[in-house]
């Protein structure tokens, strides 16, 4: 059986960075010393590419070289003055029915330019989600995220979150131990929720207002706990919709969105940690059910609490 073939389409001006990320992770995947992954750098014609940062790049190929690939990442692009290549856009919308295709930070815009993302989930890097909604008007942007993953068709946030998605394809195509080696070996954290919000720069709230961060610290002592949005803003002492709107000023998230994901972390950290039923690691973190903490963990991570202790629990 043939490795999976992906192809890097580097596209004027490239950021250098992301056109790295695709060929040093997914070589890192074998099974039994067979390699599960070829990934080729290319450029729609062939040529050099410059990048975002004062050099360029030659890639190994033309895009009529390849053949057909099984998967198209496409990296980040400088987005001043952002043009479509309406070469670029004839080859992505041309790609055969079942190719996975993928953007990498502001490679999200190459791909809406191609109309390929109107009516889906996708990200981007947050300084250029104006720039992107003005442009894009049809996409169904989700600034705060570290990736999307629409099926087909995948998006991460800036940098770094391109590895997270690599890595999230390298789980979901071929097991957490493959994309658990592929981490270790590029030395970085085996996994971080797509759902995280990315590190966005925000206003700090007004000197003299009252923020929610006692709130917070209170709700970190009590996830186990029934609580309702009414409960958690009258310990702050605000209305629900005064206390929605400053939690989600300071956090970027709202209220019942963060609660649930610090109970997620903590139902990771009992799994990890300790041999309790996952029954008991469910209420414990206030995830009531074995069922809930289930449907929660997959929808995070993409496996169940059992797959999850054995692959991370500590001995």
């Amino acid at each position: 059986m043939r490795p999976h073939r992906i192809a890097v389409l580097g596209v004027d001006t490239v950021v250098g960075f992301d056109l790295s990320i695709a060929p040093q992770v997914f070589p890192c995947a074998s099974s039994s010393d067979d390699p599960l992954y070829e990934v080729h750098v290319c450029s729609i014609d062939g040529g050099p590419l410059r990048t975002t940062r004062g050099f360029s790049i030659m890639p190994e190929s033309g895009t009529d070289a390849l053949g057909e690939p099984d998967t198209v990442i496409v990296p980040g692009v400088e987005t001043d003055d952002f043009a479509e290549d309406p070469k670029v856009t004839a080859y992505l919308r041309n790609l055969p029915a079942g190719t996975r295709i993928m953007s990498i930070c502001t490679g999200a815009f190459v791909l809406a330019a191609a109309g390929l993302l109107d009516g889906r989930p996708a990200t981007t890097h947050w300084a250029h989600v104006e720039q992107f909604r003005e442009m894009f008007p049809k996409v169904d942007l989700r600034p705060d995220v570290l990736f999307v993953d629409d099926g087909d068709v995948l998006s991460s946030a800036g940098v770094a979150a391109g590895i997270d998605l690599c890595l999230h394809v390298l789980r979901n195509d071929h097991g957490s131990d493959v994309a658990n080696r592929a981490a270790r070996r590029n030395i970085v954290p085996p996994w971080r929720d797509g759902g995280q919000s990315q590190f966005i720069e925000r206003p700090m709230p007004s000197p003299g207002i009252t923020g929610t961060a006692p709130t917070r610290e209170w709700l970190m002592h009590r996830l186990a706990e029934p609580l309702t949005l009414e409960a958690i803003a009258a310990h702050a002492g605000m209305s629900v919709r005064t206390f929605t709107r400053r939690f989600r000023e300071e956090t970027g998230t709202s209220p019942l969105d963060w609660l649930l994901r610090q109970r997620i972390e903590h139902a990771r950290h009992l799994l990890e940690h300790t041999d309790l039923p996952i029954e008991e690691v469910a209420l414990n973190s206030g995830l009531s059910t074995a069922t809930s903490l289930r449907k929660h963990l997959r929808a995070r991570m993409g496996i169940g609490p059992a797959a999850y202790r054995r692959t991370f629990h500590q001995q």
